[in-house]
């Protein structure tokens, strides 16, 4: 490592500005914070030192994402083999998923990070790494056969038209990873819903699969009567051997993660906490009042809600910043979500739209949360 660092150090002049190849300064100065922690501080004043730069924090969520997508590689292969009746072993299998997850991930991080260092150039920016995350996060929330060039244009739009335009990575409003994914859902509607995207190879060999395989997901038969004769058991939804995005489906590989953003802080546990009760409480309402025979732990388990929760609505960028801002926002983030699955036949997943319009409306909430607390804060001033 001392010899990659004082490697570093030597052709570092070369990119500074004046040197040769000072117009790479922000890219040559990406990749340094990348292998290394900035060893810059203030000279006066108060200041922290501190080596967990924003670098690590991304790097961190990347890695809460690995089970969630090592499962998703996994899962793929396992469809494809369940649908066509293969008797693969497992290293056939995580092999297939590979092949399939894999191109989904270099489109992600070529199109997205080219955008990212093409845009710091032109403005002579450092390159902002909240992408790292955003390109972990738009695979593992598509159809394993979404076709590569619509997903280039789709992440191009969510880099370009949700991001830079706002000023980059701690300035956009929206999740740029959902905006992707909502792209290609009104853009290239047959692309994101069926029961042919969601297994790799499905669509075109659809005369070959097994008898008794649908390819449809838990939220397309969203009833006890439905899941049954999918053949979908509630532990089935918990583990995540079933068909859907690539890494929303295993309940265990997303809880994994979420304990490692709770542990080390990256991530609020109580908009993650909010959003489950707003989720449970319109889910056992809506099962109250007869719009759904599924009990409300089962919009838990389906679909991404739970991956939504843990690693989207709590975007620090997108989501409330205040203490009580998060838990309404998390709260109604939840509710929203369950509300539109059992009340919108049309729009069986609804986790997407609550987090987007719950990002519009987070710094309202943060403002009425903050108006409310100086109004009290100036009464209880006034009686003194």
């Amino acid at each position: 490592m001392n010899g990659l660092r004082n490697f570093v150090d030597k052709i570092k002049p070369t990119f500074e500005k004046g040197g040769k190849l000072g117009f790479l300064h922000s890219t040559f100065d990406a990749f340094e914070t990348f292998l290394f922690v900035p060893n810059t501080v203030t000279t006066k004043g108060a200041h922290v030192r501190d080596c967990v730069d924003l670098k690590r924090v991304m790097i961190m969520v990347v890695l809460a994402l690995v089970p969630a997508m090592l499962f998703g590689i996994w899962n793929t292969g396992y469809q494809h083999s369940l649908a066509f009746g293969l008797e693969w072993g497992f290293w056939d299998i995580v092999l297939y998923g590979l092949i399939k997850v894999l191109p989904l991930y270099i489109v992600s991080y070529l199109v997205g990070l080219g955008i990212e260092f093409v845009s710091a150039q032109i403005q002579g920016h450092e390159v902002n790494e909240g992408y790292l995350v955003s390109g972990m996060l738009i695979p593992l929330i598509v159809p394993v056969d979404v076709p590569l060039w619509t997903l280039a244009i789709a992440v191009a739009f969510a880099v370009i038209i949700g991001k830079e335009v706002f000023g980059g990575t701690g300035m956009n409003i929206w999740n740029p990873a959902l905006l992707t994914r909502a792209f290609l859902f009104f853009s290239y509607p047959s692309k994101m819903s069926g029961d042919t995207v969601w297994v790799g190879g499905l669509g075109k060999d659809a005369a070959q699969v097994v008898d008794g395989f649908t390819g449809a997901t838990p939220l397309a038969v969203p009833s006890i009567d439905g899941l049954n004769s999918a053949g979908y058991s509630l532990c089935d939804m918990i583990i995540g051997t079933i068909p859907g995005s690539v890494g929303e489906t295993s309940v265990i590989a997303i809880l994994l993660g979420a304990v490692l953003l709770i542990w080390t802080g990256v991530a609020s546990w109580k908009i993650m906490f909010s959003s489950v009760v707003g989720g449970l409480a319109i889910g056992y309402l809506g099962y109250a009042v007869g719009a759904t025979d599924l009990p409300g732990y089962y919009q838990l388990v389906m679909g991404g809600f739970l991956f939504g929760t843990v690693f989207m609505a709590t975007d620090p960028v997108t989501s409330a910043q205040t203490e009580c801002g998060k838990w309404i926002y998390g709260f109604l983030v939840g509710a929203l979500a369950v509300t539109v699955r059992i009340w919108n036949p049309g729009y069986p997943e609804g986790m997407m739209l609550a987090i987007l319009l719950m990002n519009t409306f987070a710094p309202l909430i943060d403002h009425y949360v903050i108006e409310g607390s100086i109004k009290r804060r100036a009464k209880k001033v006034t009686i003194a």
